[in-house]
């Protein structure tokens, strides 16, 4: 039996240190150091404990048959956007979340709805019975998914390597524990010691990995952050519990891009995949309403129609509120700015509330003339006229800039049945091609004269 060395490692940092301290030198916390075991016999190894042993022989980058890049349907189109077009053979994703958002549904309904795939499901936290009740409200039976409550890595790897499947799911990465690390389950060298065996375990027989990772209270997936480096893939499963509509973004993807959005809709059946965003993201009105504007934006390869809610009304104490929700605050301050500065509206001694509805939360700068009108028609108490949207960016200057991809944002109001989209003069399109009508401004006061004159 080889012998056991054993050395210490900060939790929080990572920093190596020859013996046990009460603090961290590198990043000051307390009771973080904790001791790891370096090499341990082969009795008590990971995956692939009995590989032959001898020197890897290197192999010029020519000589390396990569072949034709196969992707595995997930059997969800929302899925298989975010991954790129679909799960590559031994590739590690790792699905993050909050407590409760649908992680465990998510990967439980795909793994019920992929025929013909052998799936094995290991929940760390649930029973056979819990997830067999929860399979019966999601009403998907699939005689391919095979299920084990086991949280030691060895059992598992054990279980897989008898029922061979095609594709691994564990729920989740903070409850498995391995006899390399002797530490709790969930402890930082334990969450990296079984990834890094479930990295190896994908890699070696080209099966795919789901890991559901837990997030903390600041919005961070829990555990080091090398785990984050080690995984393939970095999937973000958020949303609002006040609203049913759940979102999948990409933070990292090593084979596609990350610019994609998921949208799901959670409900007593599980999740709905959601085909055309853009008609539950704008509401219907019986009557027109000041301060709502509709605009214009895009998520990946997706366009969206958001509407956008503003209220301004003269400030009760001395400092003026700013408050925006889905929006940067910051940037909505250089908007009004902009409007005061610019273009010569008085809203410096008002308070501003602005909300993007739906609950989602939107970076694109395209929306910025979207904000513009909303905010000046609540200022107004005028209401835009129905089946107008925007997309167009405001610059410090008060110019209208233009963006990117407008086609597709004039495709996607045509085809809700907009009547008017503004834009910037400075995009180059044909605006023949199109059966909206398509309005090209460079200035604000020209577009609040020709909504509010």
């Amino acid at each position: 039996m080889a012998k056991t060395k054993t050395t210490f490692y900060c939790q929080n940092c990572g920093n190596q240190y020859a013996k046990w301290m009460g603090q961290c030198s590198a990043c000051g916390e307390w009771n973080t150091i904790v001791e790891e075991l370096v090499r341990k016999g082969k009795d008590k190894a990971g995956w692939n404990s009995n590989a032959p042993a001898g020197t890897p022989k290197p192999t010029a980058i020519k000589e390396v048959d990569i072949g034709a890049e196969q992707r595995i349907n997930t059997a969800g189109n929302e899925l298989n956007r975010v991954l790129g077009g679909g799960l590559v053979a031994g590739s590690v994703v790792l699905l993050g979340g909050e407590p409760g958002i649908g992680k465990s549904t998510l990967m439980l309904q795909i793994a019920l709805r992929m025929r013909k795939t052998r799936i094995l499901y290991v929940s760390g936290e649930e029973s056979e019975k819990q997830i067999r009740m929860r399979a019966e409200r999601i009403g998907i039976t699939n005689e391919e998914c095979f299920l084990l409550p086991e949280t030691a890595s060895q059992r598992i790897f054990e279980a897989a390597e008898s029922l061979a499947p095609h594709m691994l799911v564990i729920d989740s990465i903070q409850t498995l524990y391995s006899d390399l690390v002797e530490s709790t389950p969930g402890s930082v060298s334990q969450i990296r010691q079984c990834t890094a065996e479930l990295i190896r375990y994908a890699k070696d027989t080209n099966v795919p990995v789901f890991v559901i990772g837990h997030i903390t209270k600041e919005g961070n997936l829990a555990g080091p952050k090398v785990l984050e480096h080690m995984v393939d893939v970095v999937l973000q499963f958020e949303g609002d519990r006040n609203y049913n509509y759940r979102l999948l973004r990409a933070h990292k993807n090593r084979f596609g891009s990350t610019q994609e959005l998921g949208i799901y809709e959670m409900h007593g059946g599980g999740l709905r995949e959601v085909d055309n965003p853009s008609e539950l993201l704008v509401s219907e009105k019986d009557e027109p309403t000041s301060g709502t504007a509709i605009a214009a934006t895009l998520e990946g390869m997706r366009p969206m129609m958001i509407e956008i809610q503003a209220l301004v009304s003269s400030a009760v104490y001395g400092n003026p509120q700013r408050s925006s929700t889905g929006f940067d605050t910051r940037r909505l301050n250089m908007l009004l700015a902009v409007l005061e500065k610019r273009c010569g509206f008085k809203l410096a001694q008002k308070d501003v509330f602005l909300n993007i509805t739906g609950g989602i939360k939107v970076d694109d700068p395209a929306i910025d003339l979207g904000v513009v009108t909303a905010i000046l028609s609540s200022n107004v108490d005028l209401a835009l006229t129905e089946k107008v949207c925007f997309a167009a960016e405001v610059g410090l200057t008060g110019e209208i800039r233009p963006v990117q991809r407008i086609e597709q944002r004039i495709k996607e109001a045509e085809k809700l049945g907009f009547d008017k989209i503004f834009i910037s003069k400075f995009n180059k399109v044909k605006t023949a091609d199109f059966k909206i009508k398509v309005i090209q401004e460079s200035k604000i006061e020209r577009i609040f004269q020709q909504l509010f004159a």
